[in-house]
């Protein structure tokens, strides 16, 4: 397992609201969770840090080897619940921090399948050798709701003024109902991790040439410069993890 991350503040914003944490665990596993926080001048880098925190620590000491899918699913479940009630809880008693809160994807690779929790319009996609991307998550968003129902089409989501409103994040209320999915990896394959600064900068052609033209420790170095190339608009988070 090869991991490979690196997060941008872009060339508009000036701060930084995105977080990640990716890591091993034991008997080739790997982890890793990607938020983007909003809310405030300092609401959003909070939400998302304390996320990543929580989270973390959770995957970190409750992994053990040769966990079935339930059981990761349990895990990822209570680390992202307790992440949401902790921002919650922080946002109602901090009137400064008041509205924060982010998206998430957290994902555990294991024994040639990688499980994955998400709300919000954070990503995952999986890149096969053989080059075909496919977008594993689902946009918690109201364009993608107005896609899905047929009231816009895809060249017009891509550029709805409302394109980065959500309807799923961590501490907006007191309950969080993430979407988990499980996926198989092969030899060779990518699960590429990443913020709306990649995703709404970057083509899934993009992508693709990306990572088929670099080293995969060259992969979030090059696809940030991409997305910063087509304008950089938003903070970029990617997390590669090369199975």
């Amino acid at each position: 397992m090869r991991i490979v991350a690196k997060t941008d503040t872009g060339l508009v914003r000036s701060m930084n609201q995105d977080a990640y944490a990716a890591g091993e665990l034991p008997v080739g596993a790997a982890w890793a969770v990607v938020c983007d926080g909003m809310g405030g001048a300092s609401g959003g880098d909070v939400a998302s840090s304390l996320a990543v925190k929580t989270i973390s620590e959770h995957i970190t000491s409750g992994y053990r080897d040769g966990m079935g899918a339930k059981s990761v699913r349990n895990m990822l479940d209570c680390a992202i619940s307790a992440a949401n009630i902790t921002i919650y809880d922080m946002s109602r008693s901090n009137e400064s921090l008041r509205g924060m809160g982010t998206t998430v994807v957290a994902v555990i690779v294991a024994g040639g399948t990688a499980y994955i929790s998400h709300a919000g319009d954070s990503r995952a996609y999986m890149l096969s050798e053989g080059g075909e991307l496919r977008q594993l998550t689902r946009d918690h968003s109201m364009v993608q709701e107005l896609l899905e129902c047929g009231k816009l089409t895809p060249e017009e989501a891509r550029t709805h003024p409302r394109k980065n409103v959500i309807t799923r994040a961590l501490g907006v209320a007191d309950s969080i109902d993430a979407d988990f999915s499980e996926e198989k990896m092969e030899p060779g394959d990518v699960l590429l991790i990443c913020t709306d600064g990649l995703s709404n900068y970057i083509s899934n052609d993009d992508i693709v040439e990306v990572t088929k033209s670099h080293n995969y420790y060259e992969f979030a170095d090059e696809l940030i410069k991409k997305a910063n190339s087509n304008g950089g608009g938003d903070n970029i988070t990617v997390v590669a993890v090369t199975y």
